[in-house]
Protein backbone atom coordinates (compact mmCIF):
# COMPACT_ATOMS: atom_id res chain seq x y z
CA UNK A 1 0.00 0.00 0.00
CA UNK A 2 2.57 2.12 1.18
CA UNK A 3 4.51 1.90 -2.26
CA UNK A 4 1.00 2.61 -4.25
CA UNK A 5 1.14 5.56 -2.27
CA UNK A 6 4.60 7.27 -3.14
CA UNK A 7 4.06 6.53 -7.18
CA UNK A 8 0.75 8.45 -6.43
CA UNK A 9 3.20 11.18 -4.72
CA UNK A 10 5.49 11.05 -7.55
CA UNK A 11 3.47 11.42 -10.08
CA UNK A 12 1.68 14.59 -9.14
CA UNK A 13 4.94 16.17 -7.83
CA UNK A 14 6.56 15.71 -11.37
CA UNK A 15 3.28 16.71 -13.09
CA UNK A 16 3.10 19.88 -11.21
CA UNK A 17 7.21 20.64 -11.39
CA UNK A 18 7.37 19.88 -15.40
CA UNK A 19 4.64 22.33 -15.67
CA UNK A 20 6.69 25.29 -13.96
CA UNK A 21 9.27 24.03 -15.77
CA UNK A 22 7.57 24.42 -18.62
CA UNK A 23 6.41 27.14 -17.87
CA UNK A 24 9.62 28.61 -16.97
CA UNK A 25 11.19 27.56 -20.75
CA UNK A 26 8.28 30.01 -22.26
CA UNK A 27 5.14 29.68 -24.04
CA UNK A 28 5.47 27.83 -27.58
CA UNK A 29 2.51 26.09 -29.51
CA UNK A 30 3.30 22.62 -29.76
CA UNK A 31 3.56 23.24 -33.47
CA UNK A 32 6.37 25.59 -33.22
CA UNK A 33 8.61 23.73 -31.03
CA UNK A 34 12.01 23.41 -31.89
CA UNK A 35 14.72 20.65 -31.97
CA UNK A 36 16.02 21.92 -28.41
CA UNK A 37 12.49 22.34 -27.08
CA UNK A 38 11.70 18.97 -28.22
CA UNK A 39 14.83 17.35 -27.11
CA UNK A 40 14.27 18.59 -24.00
CA UNK A 41 10.94 18.10 -23.11
CA UNK A 42 11.16 14.37 -24.68
CA UNK A 43 14.02 13.75 -21.81
CA UNK A 44 12.14 15.55 -19.03
CA UNK A 45 9.34 13.35 -19.51
CA UNK A 46 11.96 10.26 -19.78
CA UNK A 47 13.21 11.45 -16.67
CA UNK A 48 9.91 11.86 -14.41
CA UNK A 49 8.20 7.85 -15.89
CA UNK A 50 11.91 6.67 -14.38
CA UNK A 51 11.45 7.95 -11.47
CA UNK A 52 7.63 7.15 -10.98
CA UNK A 53 8.66 3.62 -11.98
CA UNK A 54 11.42 3.40 -8.92
CA UNK A 55 10.02 4.38 -6.20
CA UNK A 56 13.04 3.44 -4.11
CA UNK A 57 15.12 5.81 -6.30
CA UNK A 58 15.65 9.54 -4.48
CA UNK A 59 13.93 12.35 -5.89
CA UNK A 60 17.07 14.66 -6.21
CA UNK A 61 18.58 12.35 -8.53
CA UNK A 62 15.71 12.81 -10.98
CA UNK A 63 15.00 16.59 -9.87
CA UNK A 64 19.00 17.74 -10.20
CA UNK A 65 19.24 16.48 -14.15
CA UNK A 66 15.89 18.23 -14.79
CA UNK A 67 16.56 21.43 -13.30
CA UNK A 68 20.15 20.99 -15.60
CA UNK A 69 18.64 20.57 -18.40
CA UNK A 70 15.85 23.48 -18.38
CA UNK A 71 18.93 26.10 -17.25
CA UNK A 72 20.75 24.89 -20.81
CA UNK A 73 17.25 25.39 -22.31
CA UNK A 74 16.69 28.76 -21.27
CA UNK A 75 20.61 29.61 -21.73
CA UNK A 76 20.50 28.42 -25.55
CA UNK A 77 17.19 30.31 -25.70
CA UNK A 78 18.86 33.49 -24.42
CA UNK A 79 22.11 32.66 -27.34
CA UNK A 80 19.09 32.08 -29.47
CA UNK A 81 17.74 35.26 -29.42
CA UNK A 82 21.37 37.26 -29.55
CA UNK A 83 21.85 34.88 -32.67
CA UNK A 84 20.55 34.36 -36.03
CA UNK A 85 23.51 32.33 -36.99
CA UNK A 86 22.38 30.02 -33.89
CA UNK A 87 18.67 30.03 -34.64
CA UNK A 88 19.69 29.41 -38.51
CA UNK A 89 21.88 26.37 -37.31
CA UNK A 90 19.24 24.79 -34.76
CA UNK A 91 16.02 25.86 -36.37
CA UNK A 92 16.43 26.09 -39.84
CA UNK A 93 15.05 28.59 -42.29
CA UNK A 94 12.06 28.96 -43.85
CA UNK A 95 11.75 27.45 -47.43
CA UNK A 96 9.64 29.38 -50.68
CA UNK A 97 8.10 26.07 -52.36
CA UNK A 98 6.05 28.75 -54.20
CA UNK A 99 7.51 31.68 -55.72
CA UNK A 100 4.80 33.95 -57.76
CA UNK A 101 2.66 30.78 -58.44
CA UNK A 102 6.05 28.93 -59.53
CA UNK A 103 6.60 25.80 -57.51
CA UNK A 104 10.37 25.26 -56.58
CA UNK A 105 11.03 21.73 -57.04
CA UNK A 106 14.53 22.15 -56.18
CA UNK A 107 13.64 23.68 -52.99
CA UNK A 108 11.25 21.20 -51.97
CA UNK A 109 13.97 18.06 -52.79
CA UNK A 110 16.28 20.27 -50.36
CA UNK A 111 13.83 20.01 -47.47
CA UNK A 112 12.98 16.35 -48.77
CA UNK A 113 9.22 17.30 -49.13
CA UNK A 114 6.92 15.98 -52.11
CA UNK A 115 3.78 16.98 -53.43
CA UNK A 116 1.62 14.62 -51.40
CA UNK A 117 2.69 16.88 -48.54
CA UNK A 118 2.06 19.97 -49.91
CA UNK A 119 -1.18 19.52 -51.13
CA UNK A 120 -2.03 17.89 -47.88
CA UNK A 121 -1.43 20.87 -46.38
CA UNK A 122 -3.17 23.31 -48.85
CA UNK A 123 -6.12 21.31 -48.35
CA UNK A 124 -6.06 21.40 -44.60
CA UNK A 125 -5.87 25.03 -45.14
CA UNK A 126 -8.97 24.90 -47.79
CA UNK A 127 -7.33 25.54 -50.66
CA UNK A 128 -8.03 23.24 -53.69
CA UNK A 129 -5.45 23.92 -55.98
CA UNK A 130 -2.33 25.28 -56.17
CA UNK A 131 -3.30 26.93 -59.08
CA UNK A 132 -5.31 29.39 -56.27
CA UNK A 133 -1.21 30.18 -54.47
CA UNK A 134 0.57 33.10 -55.18
CA UNK A 135 3.23 32.23 -52.30
CA UNK A 136 3.88 28.94 -49.88
CA UNK A 137 6.59 29.04 -47.51
CA UNK A 138 7.34 25.88 -45.36
CA UNK A 139 8.32 27.55 -42.24
CA UNK A 140 11.26 26.09 -39.58
CA UNK A 141 8.26 24.33 -37.31
CA UNK A 142 6.93 22.33 -40.51
CA UNK A 143 4.23 24.47 -41.01
CA UNK A 144 3.01 25.71 -44.18
CA UNK A 145 2.04 29.31 -44.49
CA UNK A 146 0.05 30.41 -47.42
CA UNK A 147 -1.03 33.33 -49.19
CA UNK A 148 -3.55 32.99 -52.12
CA UNK A 149 -3.52 34.92 -55.29
CA UNK A 150 -5.63 38.29 -55.13
CA UNK A 151 -7.80 38.97 -57.94
CA UNK A 152 -8.41 42.93 -59.57
CA UNK A 153 -11.68 44.12 -59.86
CA UNK A 154 -11.95 42.83 -63.52
CA UNK A 155 -10.89 39.15 -62.41
CA UNK A 156 -7.75 39.12 -63.66
CA UNK A 157 -4.88 37.67 -60.86
CA UNK A 158 -3.17 40.83 -59.11
CA UNK A 159 0.53 40.36 -58.90
CA UNK A 160 1.73 40.71 -54.99
CA UNK A 161 5.07 40.05 -53.03
CA UNK A 162 5.88 39.13 -49.71
CA UNK A 163 7.75 40.42 -47.01
CA UNK A 164 11.73 39.27 -47.18
CA UNK A 165 13.64 40.14 -44.10
CA UNK A 166 17.21 42.01 -45.69
CA UNK A 167 18.51 42.72 -42.26
CA UNK A 168 17.97 40.72 -38.75
CA UNK A 169 19.60 41.41 -35.64
CA UNK A 170 22.15 43.70 -37.49
CA UNK A 171 23.38 41.32 -39.63
CA UNK A 172 22.86 41.06 -43.59
CA UNK A 173 20.72 38.62 -45.29
CA UNK A 174 23.09 37.80 -48.46
CA UNK A 175 20.76 35.00 -49.74
CA UNK A 176 17.65 37.02 -49.53
CA UNK A 177 19.52 39.90 -51.44
CA UNK A 178 20.05 37.57 -54.32
CA UNK A 179 16.73 36.22 -54.35
CA UNK A 180 15.44 40.21 -54.80
CA UNK A 181 18.38 40.65 -57.19
CA UNK A 182 20.10 43.32 -55.10
CA UNK A 183 23.67 43.40 -53.48
CA UNK A 184 24.92 44.46 -50.31
CA UNK A 185 26.35 47.43 -51.52
CA UNK A 186 22.92 48.76 -52.81
CA UNK A 187 21.31 47.99 -49.75
CA UNK A 188 23.44 50.22 -47.55
CA UNK A 189 23.38 53.14 -50.04
CA UNK A 190 19.60 52.69 -49.94
CA UNK A 191 19.78 53.19 -46.14
CA UNK A 192 22.15 56.02 -45.87
CA UNK A 193 19.61 57.94 -48.08
CA UNK A 194 16.93 56.87 -45.41
CA UNK A 195 19.54 58.45 -42.78
CA UNK A 196 20.51 54.57 -41.44
CA UNK A 197 24.34 53.95 -41.81
CA UNK A 198 24.56 51.39 -39.04
CA UNK A 199 23.78 48.44 -40.28
CA UNK A 200 24.40 46.49 -37.06
CA UNK A 201 21.76 49.53 -35.15
CA UNK A 202 18.57 47.54 -36.95
CA UNK A 203 17.04 45.02 -35.98
CA UNK A 204 15.04 44.06 -38.45
CA UNK A 205 14.44 45.39 -42.31
CA UNK A 206 12.78 44.03 -45.39
CA UNK A 207 12.03 45.45 -48.71
CA UNK A 208 8.42 44.76 -50.22
CA UNK A 209 6.93 46.31 -53.24
CA UNK A 210 10.14 49.20 -53.80
CA UNK A 211 9.49 50.18 -50.28
CA UNK A 212 11.44 49.61 -47.08
CA UNK A 213 10.77 48.53 -43.25
CA UNK A 214 13.52 49.70 -41.08
CA UNK A 215 13.22 49.11 -37.37
CA UNK A 216 15.67 50.14 -35.04
CA UNK A 217 17.19 47.67 -31.91
CA UNK A 218 15.62 48.58 -28.19
CA UNK A 219 13.60 51.69 -30.12
CA UNK A 220 9.89 52.18 -28.15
Amino acid sequence: MEQYLIIIFRTIFFYVLILFFFRVMGKREIGELSILDLVVFVMIGEMAIVSIDNPKRPLIETIIPMVLLVLIQIGLAMLSLKSKRFRDLVDGKPTIIINKGKIDEQAMRKQRYNFDDLLTQLREKDIRSIADVEFAILESSGSLSVIEKMNNPNGEPKEGDITIPLIIDGAIEEENLLRVNKTNFWLRQELKKLGYRDVKKISFCSYENGKFFVDIMDEQ
